[in-house]
């Protein structure tokens, strides 16, 4: 979508007006920074995290272990986004058995939690008190999969990160931003750590060390994830999360029951087709691949690209997207939650038959006049990061603490942020006839999610791999970025830098980037969309590719944060 933005792809385009989309791809060399073949490639969101997992790879690691150093730098220097108080969704791609493997590392509700635990306050007051605090999952994916797959030890992958918070490193300009924001001060330890002497946010270019984390994770290298789910960290997590911003309703239910008895999940992904291509993407519990899905198979009849029987209106292509999303948007709201609480009707919402038809309901002139069907608010601090090692192993995972800076609260002595992310469930309970309240709070269980890391194959060899933080704009942000690759066969660099826009519901409320052009939002307008323009960014796309003809591995990194691609 809006290609017209990018000069020099429009003019390559004219030079070669008779290619399908799939072989623009090809002569392009997918030019997110074309290297030699068995390239590993590192994207992230922060330069420092993409250099641990480069570092990882070069002592001889492979791609689980480099996102593993990934993630734990990212605590490091982006802790307002990710960590080990939080959550992850990793997709991987094992090269020698062609597997495709999914692990399920989302925060979990308590055993005391219950399904109206949050009706009774505002979602701020909810979202800064303990009672919105899962059990972290992160360690315990990340471990498990490097257990199953990784060649380092857990202990080895951690170096970096405890070098970067125990020598510091200097504020970018992303952080310094996100550090203005009052939840990163709500604790007294937030504001020692993050605040100067006169109370005022760090600015860019501070020399910020942390060494409460780089103490935390030397206790995980040398003792494991137990110390965490079982020991002196458990301990602490169970009391910081009796912090309440409202009083005895807001304190955490959590038990060092519920630390000692998570586990990630293995699932299957789910898998489906677009022009041509084979995608493989998240399951439920999170929303974000069968929403992704849904919304290319109602798109696939639609002319969205610049070749031969695609057609270049701009207008169309955006409008048709946007009435996609709303449909899956509205199913999300109604059907989709965690697979052990509810009966999530898989079969029924990717059903070709019931999707042709919802597509062929989609008007090219004007919007639907769907009814609404409106989500819970979501956290959009994510992040993502994508990596693939010389033997063509791919990691692409988003990882979160759900709102920037998770719950607010840091835990004393050990220097992470708890995460926020119950506050992914219905607010109010919705169980009752018609409605199976597949998000209502239920013991043990994961909230949904919007996070959709992708993996997309030519016949059976990998090609792409990427994906999004940013809530529920997540689904937005993925759909168009295989929009862009697939439809018009932009560069992975050329599709990260795009103006975006983002459906939040099914009523189709929709964030727009104040980049995109006035004439466009007008004639959407003009069709009855409900547009709201926005300063903030509209998620962080990070890329890894192989060219399917020369294998030549490439990287892209998105602008929007401080987007880094290392190749080795």
């Amino acid at each position: 979508m809006l290609r017209f933005f990018l000069k020099i792809v429009k003019n390559y385009k004219r030079r070669h007006a008779g290619l399908r989309p799939a072989a623009v791809l090809l002569l392009l060399g997918l030019c997110g920074g074309a290297g030699a073949a068995g390239e590993s490639v590192v994207a992230a969101s922060h330069p420092l995290a993409a250099q641990a997992g480069m570092a990882v790879l070069k002592a001889g690691g492979n791609a689980v272990d480099a996102a593993a150093a990934v993630q734990f730098a990212l605590n490091v220097v982006e802790p307002q986004s990710s960590g080990i108080g939080g959550g992850a969704f990793l997709l991987i791609h094992l090269a020698k058995t062609g597997e495709n493997v999914v692990v399920d590392a989302r925060e979990t509700a308590p055993a005391a939690a219950t399904a109206d635990q949050f009706s009774a306050h505002a979602f701020r007051e909810n979202s800064e008190s303990g009672l919105s605090v899962g059990v972290p999952g992160t360690l315990a994916g990340f471990a498990e999969a490097q257990r199953r797959w990784g060649r380092q030890t857990l202990a080895a992958v951690l170096k970096p990160a405890i070098a970067l918070a125990r020598d510091g490193f200097a504020v970018t300009p992303y952080l310094a931003k996100s550090l203005t924001s009052p939840r990163a001060a709500l604790q007294p330890e937030t504001r020692a750590l993050y605040r100067n002497e006169a109370g005022n946010p760090l600015r860019q270019g501070f020399w910020l060390r942390q060494p409460e984390l780089a103490h935390t994770f030397e206790l995980i290298a040398a003792q494991g994830p137990d110390v965490f789910y079982r020991g002196e960290v458990a301990r602490a997590i169970v009391q910081a999360q009796r912090r309440s911003a409202m009083g005895p309703d807001g304190i955490g239910r959590m038990t060092l029951a519920d630390l000692a008895g998570y586990r990630p999940e293995m699932r299957t992904p789910l898998t489906g087709r677009y022009r041509g291509a084979t995608l493989v993407t998240m399951p439920p519990p999170s929303s974000g691949g069968v929403a992704l899905l849904q919304a290319l198979a109602l798109l696939e009849r639609f002319p969205l690209g610049h070749a031969p029987g695609y057609g270049p209106d701009e207008t169309l292509g955006t409008h048709v997207t946007i009435e996609a999303l709303r449909i899956a948007m509205a199913d999300r709201a109604r059907w989709l939650g965690d697979p052990a609480a509810t009966s999530v009707p898989l079969d029924r919402l990717l059903s070709p038959e019931r999707l042709a038809a919802v597509s062929r309901a989609i008007d090219p002139e004007k919007r639907l006049p769907a009814p609404p069907e409106l989500s819970a608010p979501e956290g959009r601090n994510t992040t993502h990061f994508s990596v693939v090692d010389a033997e063509g192993n791919v990691v692409t995972c988003t990882s979160t603490v759900e709102a920037a800076w998770g719950s607010g609260i840091l835990v004393p002595g050990y220097g992470f942020l708890l995460n926020n992310e119950l506050t992914d469930f219905n607010r109010v309970p919705r169980a009752g006839p018609g409605d199976p309240g597949a998000n209502d709070v239920r013991p043990g269980m994961r909230p949904r999610s919007s996070m959709a890391p992708t993996l997309v194959f030519q016949g059976r060899r990998w090609w792409l791999a990427y994906g999004s933080p940013g809530g529920p704009t997540i689904i937005s942000s993925v759909l168009e970025t295989t929009e862009e690759l697939l439809d018009d066969g932009l560069s992975g660099d050329a599709a990260v830098r795009l103006p975006r826009y983002a459906v939040l519901d099914g009523a189709g409320h929709t964030l727009v980037e104040r980049s995109m052009p006035q004439p466009l939002l007008d004639a959407l307008r003009a069709r009855g969309h409900l547009l709201q323009e926005t300063d903030r960014p509209i998620g962080s796309v990070q890329v890894v590719g192989e060219d399917p003809v020369t294998h030549e591995r490439w990287g892209a990194a998105d602008p929007r944060r401080d987007g880094t691609v290392l190749r080795y």
